[in-house]
């Protein structure tokens, strides 16, 4: 892997893993593919001047996808990686709904990965001078998040069932639970942030990962029965072919 120092950098490895699962039928693409479109637009914002500091902003998200493209790249060679990125790439061939695949990615990657980003981009900076940005990729976020509702419906057509768990109000659900995410993040970058010592930092890590590993297992195996059920009938109507999948859901 070449280094990567810009989004178009970022855009491009991610491309090429969804690539490489379309040609190996791997629901690693699922997530990677979100990851994508989420990133892509973020980098159209930061075209637009968007950001209090649009430079800043590109670090932080180049340094964020690294640390994705790390974990993916050592897990490929069978490299130790995190415990919580170790378990959602081992589910890619259980028999989960597609959903249940892109938020273990998403779990991983914005409760681990996005605190440790930002706390090492401004290590030797005020932290907070970065919140107003950190807290405007929520926003966007959510103005994507009826599109990806969408776009899945198209691969996932029971989709709507989740709907019915949700009293009609999935989309408010899901964009709370990544807005609870980012705000765990957030803490979490702080608590990171703060510390000096580099032992200390490594244990703060590793009892983030392990809470992220805790919520990981929660995704794949709900305790509820009622969710676990509806999830089977869910995942059962689903299309499995990952080359399938990803051409519906970038379809216009």
């Amino acid at each position: 892997m070449d280094e990567i120092t810009t989004i178009q950098d970022v855009l491009e490895e991610l491309d090429n893993i969804i690539t490489e699962s379309i040609r190996t039928n791997s629901r690693i693409g699922l997530f990677a593919y979100i990851y994508r479109r989420t990133t892509f637009e973020i980098a159209s914002e930061i075209a637009l001047n968007h950001f209090e500091d649009n430079r800043r902003m590109e670090r932080l998200d180049v340094a964020f996808a690294c640390l994705y493209l790390d974990a993916y790249k050592g897990y490929k060679n069978n490299e130790k990686v995190s415990a919580s990125w170790a378990y959602a790439f081992d589910q890619v061939d259980r028999p989960l709904t597609i959903v249940q695949h892109i938020l273990l990615g998403m779990n991983a990657h914005i409760n681990l990965d996005l605190a440790l980003a930002a706390s090492t981009v401004m290590h030797g900076q005020d932290i907070h001078d970065i919140e107003n940005d950190f807290n405007k990729v929520n926003d966007i976020l959510y103005q994507i998040t009826n599109e990806l509702q969408e776009r899945l419906g198209r691969v996932s057509p029971l989709m709507f069932m989740l709907d019915l768990m949700g009293k009609n109000k999935d989309e408010k659900l899901i964009n709370f639970s990544m807005r609870k995410a980012r705000q765990q993040s957030w803490n979490s970058a702080k608590r990171l942030w703060s510390l000096e010592e580099e032992e200390e930092s490594i244990r703060a890590r590793d009892r983030i990962d392990r809470m992220v590993l805790l919520l990981s297992k929660h995704i794949k195996s709900p305790k509820s029965l009622t969710i676990w059920l509806f999830l089977k009938i869910i995942q059962a109507f689903e299309k499995s072919e990952v080359g399938v999948v990803i051409s519906n859901l970038k379809a216009d």
